[in-house]
């Protein structure tokens, strides 16, 4: 895909960095997303909400920009503006669709917060406009059975625990295997969607230090991440545990600070192992070995190649840093189109301590197959395995 001009990677020639992904490839995925599912998210949260006239043509115009015109900064009002404005110094006047692909995807959320007043003075502000889809999650059947399931899994081996976990914590509310005693197992459909697979390194570097967690998603995404770090602390595999959230509602799944809680009252009021799970959770937030951050970064269209200070001293310290999920994937390999093959290490060069990616696959970018795995899944789906979010990984680097 065509792009516009880049910085490269850390320590990489300009003209050899791959690509940033764009948007204007009629039929390709991030075209998809923005002419799309973007139009169809509006209508969305246009229905959710009782929201006045104001806030109607404000969504009615985000959708005729996004789709039809081109970048427009946000109102004088907005606190950030100067900030998007910075960022977004050689976008405003483009098309959506011609600027990378990270960048646009994250301005849009924040013009639809824009446009639905939730940092504007008033009634309508800090009201998450997607609550209603992530309590939804947390209110089924099939949340009430993967807890339950939990219960099978206390009596085994602290070992086996950990692995069943560690992918139910991967593959989320996916396969709904969060929990089943046969995650862990080789000979399951999931194992076999496995593209890369360093569980076991994952596992080595879980030392009884800090292990700091970046989430994905809320509802029953959230829970599994949960649960792995309970496991952890009340085994020793881990003493404190930090959980990075974003700041504010972020496409549109995304956790904040608010879905943790709910996700924590969800575990605390259940039955049985998934119950003790959430007690124990409560009162390590209380004396400290589970903290919760909401830094800014993680709503800034920006790859990991440019952490803050901050956080990337912070990470420096960690034994280890857990990636969860597809968005926080492509900020750490730049959302750049890499050769499949190009070794994860490679891609991750940057990153200022030990990472694992625990993903799965929804957009294009990947690293880290190897040969024959990447020509078995081109010669069996052609490009639909990058995409659908039925194939998953485990990768660690440096």
């Amino acid at each position: 895909m065509p792009a516009p001009a880049e910085p490269a990677p850390s320590g990489q020639p300009a003209e050899s960095a791959p690509p940033v992904v764009v948007s204007n490839v009629v039929g390709s995925f991030p075209w998809s997303v923005l002419a799309e599912r973007h139009p169809a998210l509006i209508r969305q949260v246009r229905g959710a909400f009782p929201y006045g006239p104001g806030q109607h043509r404000a969504l009615d115009t985000l959708l005729a920009d996004c789709t039809e015109g081109v970048v427009e900064p946000l109102g004088p009002e907005a606190a950030d503006r100067d900030q998007w404005l910075e960022w977004g110094r050689d976008r405003i006047g483009r098309s959506w669709f011609d600027v990378p692909f990270l960048w646009s995807e994250s301005y849009f959320y924040r013009r639809l917060l824009e446009a639905v007043g939730y940092f504007a003075p008033g009634p309508w502000q800090g009201i998450d406009p997607f609550r209603p889809f992530k309590l939804a999650e947390l209110d089924t059947a099939e949340a009430d059975e993967e807890l339950a399931a939990l219960d099978e899994l206390a009596p085994r081996p602290a070992e086996e625990q950990e692995v069943a976990l560690l992918h139910g914590s991967l593959w989320g509310n996916r396969a709904d295997l969060g929990f089943r005693l046969g995650a862990a197992s080789q000979d399951t459909p999931t194992a076999s969607r496995l593209v890369a697979d360093d569980g076991d390194a994952l596992r080595s570097l879980l030392r009884g230090g800090t292990l700091c967690l970046v989430a994905d998603n809320a509802g029953r995404e959230l829970i599994p991440d949960l649960l792995l770090v309970d496991h952890l602390l009340h085994h020793g595999r881990i003493t404190r545990a930090v959980l990075h959230v974003k700041p504010y509602p972020y496409y549109v799944s995304d956790a904040t600070t608010a879905d943790t809680v709910d996700a924590l009252r969800r575990l605390v009021d259940a039955k049985g192992a998934a119950g003790e799970a959430g007690r124990r959770l409560w009162a390590a937030a209380a004396d400290g070995r589970l903290t919760v951050r909401a830094h800014p970064f993680f709503c800034a269209p920006l790859p990991y190649a440019d952490l803050p200070d901050d956080l990337r001293r912070e990470f420096a310290a960690a034994d280890l840093t857990v990636l969860k999920g597809d968005l926080n994937y492509r900020r750490l390999i730049g959302d750049r189109l890499y050769p499949a093959t190009t070794p994860f290490a490679v891609a991750t060069d940057h990153f200022p301590g030990a990472v694992a990616a625990l993903r799965t696959l929804k957009s294009d970018v990947v690293v880290g197959l190897d040969a024959g795995t990447e020509a078995a899944l081109v010669a069996a789906e052609e490009q639909r395995w990058r995409t659908g979010g039925t194939h998953a990984l485990i990768q660690v680097g440096p």
